[in-house]
């Protein structure tokens, strides 16, 4: 299933961020969003979870976009083999490593990705490889001021077919709390640089917007592909939210707990 087209309005589309393996909880709010990421770079997941998880997304119709770990040609072959709609990776820090990226990822004569792929042949046909380079992304994260500045060549580059602002490595790079509110003061410089760069290269823009200040930057922006929140997010959340109104109305004193507050979604 390939990645949506570009929006033709000023809509967005939403993404769930997916860090666990259970394939119920994906089939069970999947369907709130437009198009799903699968985290197996940061999420406590394996290659065969990562690629149920796709299974799961084909299943309710949504694409997905596997992050790999690192900028590894297998990680990025058997995650296109899965038929994900493309690969998220992370920690682009220059053109070079975006080049060989697009080596990684795209077949002849663009890129050298190896041909195969049990699954993706089974849902595609053995031809699937003379529309792969449409069909399957390749999004680039950049992750630091340093990164972004680049971001207008790599944009431009045959192959890539979008950029992601990584909002956490960015604000520790910049001596930033990591937990300080993702708005036009603390990423809302580079968040501009990157999507102007996809805009006008014709390339898709990803962010994280979880709370308003960064949705309304997003908007304001107009980046193309916005995450809502995350698996963990949305069940701390909501788990904290109904204990603490349960522990009001039963009206007991009861033991802190020792896990941290859940502050943000994603």
């Amino acid at each position: 299933m390939a990645l949506p087209l570009l929006p033709t309005t000023s809509q967005p589309q939403l993404g769930l961020c997916v860090m666990y393996p259970s394939l119920g909880a994906l089939e069970r709010i999947g369907t709130d969003w437009d198009w799903i990421w699968i985290d197996a770079q940061h999420g406590d997941l394996d290659f065969r979870e990562a690629a149920e998880l796709v299974r799961a997304s084909h299943f309710i119709q949504r694409p997905a976009l596997m992050r790999v770990p690192a900028h590894d040609a297998g990680w990025i072959s058997k995650a296109l083999d899965t038929g994900a709609a493309g690969v998220i990776v992370p920690m682009i820090e220059s053109v070079e490593e975006a080049k060989a990226l697009v080596r990684m990822a795209k077949f002849p004569p663009l890129g050298n990705r190896s041909y195969g792929g049990r699954r993706v042949i089974d849902l595609q046909g053995r031809a699937y490889n003379q529309t792969a380079n449409r069909d399957a992304a390749l999004i680039l994260q950049l992750e630091s001021a340093e990164a972004c500045a680049l971001a207008d060549e790599i944009a431009s580059l045959d192959g890539v077919d979008g950029l992601f602002l990584g909002p956490d490595d960015l604000l520790i790079r910049k001596g930033i709390d990591v937990n300080a509110p993702k708005d036009a003061t603390t990423i809302g410089k580079e968040l501009a640089i990157v999507t102007e760069a996809c805009r006008k290269h014709g390339k898709k823009s990803f962010c994280v917007a979880a709370a308003e200040p960064a949705m309304q930057l997003a908007r304001e922006l107009g980046c193309n592909f916005v995450v809502g929140g995350s698996d963990v997010g949305f069940l701390a959340q909501g788990s904290g939210a109904t204990s603490a109104r349960m522990r009001t109305f039963f009206c007991e004193p009861h033991p802190a707990s020792s896990k941290p507050a859940a502050t943000t979604l994603y």
